[in-house]
């Protein structure tokens, strides 16, 4: 199946469905943003898996991982990436079957990335700085791009529920991003907000009814 265009009130309330394994089946978002000297991304994502998944990835032709958070088989263990350079974060009180906030921040100028995991925040670690994130961007949920726009793995596919998809082009403030991780007021993104979302399904992906919302 295939879909796109999305407005405001198609997604605020849903959720995308990851049923399988697969080396198709993703999510691709897009935005007219070319050039990132800063990153923020938040999103929701449920799932059972064990092993090594990718839920978001950014590339361009001069990384394959320019932007990449990366979920361990390790079961406190995330890989950030930026500029394909990759930091470990390790303590994360992460429980499978479970709705987690997931947010990671990353700026140029001090090469600093940080994961936010249900609002409680990690080390910061260097990675990269000097050169900032440049188009043409391509983003993918539910895969690892190891090309851009491709080289999908199905052992790094992501199987069970995202959704709340949230992009900035700045770091976001610690107060807003614990605000986000508890469902409160937030200043939604402005590279991908959830609310307006412009994408397309390709492959098993299906928008379902958030089962939050009772």
């Amino acid at each position: 199946m295939e879909k796109e265009g999305a407005d405001a009130e198609y997604l605020s309330n849903k959720v995308f469905t990851f049923p399988q394994e697969t080396n198709t089946a993703h999510v691709r978002l897009t935005t007219s943003r070319q050039n990132l000297g800063a990153v923020t991304v938040c999103f929701r994502s449920f799932t059972d898996l064990r092993r090594v998944h990718s839920p978001f990835s950014l590339a361009t032709p001069s990384a394959s991982n320019d932007f990449l958070i990366t979920k361990m088989a390790v079961s406190d263990e995330f890989h950030l990436v930026a500029r394909d350079k990759v930091a470990s974060v390790f303590g994360q009180d992460y429980k499978l079957n479970t709705w987690h906030s997931i947010c990671s921040t990353w700026d140029a100028t001090s090469g600093l990335i940080q994961l936010w995991l249900d609002g409680k925040p990690s080390s910061r670690k260097f990675v990269s700085s000097g050169s900032n994130i440049n188009g043409p961007i391509i983003i993918v949920l539910g895969q690892d791009q190891d090309s851009h726009g491709g080289g999908f793995d199905t052992k790094q596919s992501f199987v069970g529920m995202m959704s709340d998809v949230h992009m900035w082009d700045y770091t976001l403030h610690p107060c807003e991003i614990k605000s986000y991780s508890a469902q409160l007021a937030f200043t939604p993104g402005n590279v991908l907000n959830w609310r307006a979302l412009e994408f397309h399904i390709i492959g098993r992906v299906l928008i379902e009814d958030n089962p939050n919302m009772c």
